[in-house]
């Protein structure tokens, strides 16, 4: 070590004495040092963390609690302190512990008195969950814009795809058909959904902590409100106590960010099977896809089953900070520093995989007439003919449905679909089953009489990819 390196070590232990106060003659052990230091991860809240601290500086200065020239001092220093680390020129000291401790020691070296003051009526507990909500709050936002962006890919393809037949499964089994579109539309409503539990997320979280102090509140005459309002928050927080110390807040976050991550999941499990080669009805370029070491013929839907896999990572962040959370006594405790990096990895994996599920789906090209063929398999427009029963001759549905499955046995055992049974074969079933009969009974017709709101008739998919494109601010 040189004597530069020396020197500055044995600064930096002074100066995070000098931080405590008065209470510690002895520096800590490097083993608690390692477990104690949050900056390596925690530094992603400096904006935050200066943003609520010109925040508080101003609040001060307005009470009369600082002078006017202290709160432009600290001003001055603080956005040199930003534009040090938005040029990569701020030294994060793992002996300064966190993010709140760095710039705060950092602007008293350059303001010298004024910033010793600016920490006068808070604690770093209601510092910290300010910061906190800040960033989850910018997180949501950020997040809130590419799930518009999802839902505006999706819909795009979804009226590009309004009629073009395909099949509908249930237990990945042939059901009825469905169309393109109508499938991807069904994402559009997932998404809305996510889009809608991250803004109930960002209304209930957006009160400001800032002035709650340690947890008891403080003595000094502050003004709560101007804080929260210059922070953008609707209002403090009630209780100090409960500013302190709950991160609920983050546990809805990450709630919402789960059932989200298992929506984009179902959707690249579903293009992992549309890409494979029993089913052949997508294909994925070169941008979205990887090869084989052994084998040259393959092409892997590698994104989307990173993708897929990406939801372990969020809901683990869940599951970890319920865990962090469910014991602890009010109000702060140490265990609440291990609340900021599941959420940070959880936003990191979320923006990934809504920019992945981005991509694919616009660059996706569906194989359609593969589509369309297995759109009729599986004896399909069974339903179709059942309904016809109902609605032609007047039988009881369950009756319906007891000859339509007579005659789905008949037409497996002769190996040829039901719309290739004779007139004569289906009336041995029904007498009254007439020549209209075969009308209902190809692809086309079948999508076309679910009209039922919601339905995948073309015309109502095409009616809901407009309305949510418009909806979205999508050009035409």
């Amino acid at each position: 070590m040189s004597v530069n390196e020396e020197h500055a070590t044995d600064n930096d232990s002074a100066r995070a004495n000098v931080q405590w106060g008065g209470r510690f003659a002895g520096g800590p052990s490097a083993i608690m040092q390692d477990i104690n230091a949050s900056i390596g991860f925690d530094k992603a809240l400096w904006r935050q963390d200066i943003a609520g601290s010109l925040a508080h500086a101003a609040m001060l200065a307005k009470t009369g609690i600082i002078s006017a020239e202290d709160e432009a001092e600290i001003r001055r220093g603080l956005t040199g302190i930003g534009e040090e680390i938005e040029a990569g020129r701020f030294d994060f000291s793992p002996r300064l512990e966190d993010i709140h401790m760095n710039i705060e020691a950092r602007l008293s070296d350059r303001i010298g008195e004024a910033g010793k003051r600016l920490h006068t009526a808070r604690s770093r507990n209601d510092q910290v969950a300010t910061d906190f909500r800040l960033w989850v709050r910018d997180a949501i936002d950020g997040l809130d814009g590419q799930i518009a962006s999802l839902m505006r890919a999706l819909a795009r393809r979804a009226r590009e795809h309004a009629a073009d037949p395909m099949p509908g499964f249930t237990h990945l089994q042939t059901a009825q058909p469905v169309t393109f579109g109508h499938h991807l539309m069904a994402y559009v409503e997932m998404l809305a959904r996510d889009r809608g539990r991250l803004a109930d997320t960002r209304r209930r979280l957006n009160e400001c902590p800032l002035g709650s102090a340690a947890l008891a509140g403080t003595s000094f005459p502050i003004d709560r409100r101007m804080t929260a309002s210059a922070l953008g928050f609707d209002r403090p927080t009630a209780n100090s106590l409960d500013a302190v110390s709950d991160r609920d807040f983050a546990l809805e976050y990450l709630s919402a960010l789960s059932i989200m991550a298992m929506h984009l999941s179902r959707l690249s499990e579903e293009i992992v099977i549309w890409c494979s080669a029993p089913f052949a009805f997508i294909r994925l370029s070169d941008a979205f896809t990887t090869g084989s070491s052994i084998m040259p013929q393959k092409r892997n839907p590698d994104a989307a089953e990173l993708v897929r896999a990406k939801i372990g990572r969020i809901t683990g962040a869940l599951v970890g900070l319920l865990t962090v959370m469910k014991g602890l006594p009010l109000a702060y405790a140490k265990d609440m520093q291990e609340d900021k990096e599941p959420v940070f990895a959880a936003t990191d994996a979320a923006a990934l995989s809504l920019a992945a599920c981005d991509g694919m789906i616009r660059d996706l090209k569906p194989n359609t007439e593969r589509m369309r063929a297995y759109a009729g398999s599986g004896f399909s427009t069974a339903t179709d003919l059942a309904d016809w029963l109902v609605r032609v001759l007047k039988l009881p549905f369950r009756t319906a449905h007891h000859v339509t499955g007579r005659l789905v046995a008949l037409a497996e055992s002769r190996n040829v679909d039901i719309s290739d049974l004779s007139l004569a074969d289906m009336q041995a079933e029904e007498p009254g089953i007439t020549q209209d009969i075969f009308s209902v009974l190809t692809v086309e017709a079948s999508l076309a009489s679910r009209t039922s709101e919601g339905g995948t008739a073309p015309a109502n998919v095409r009616a809901q990819a407009e309305r949510w494109l418009a909806a979205l601010g999508a050009t035409p």
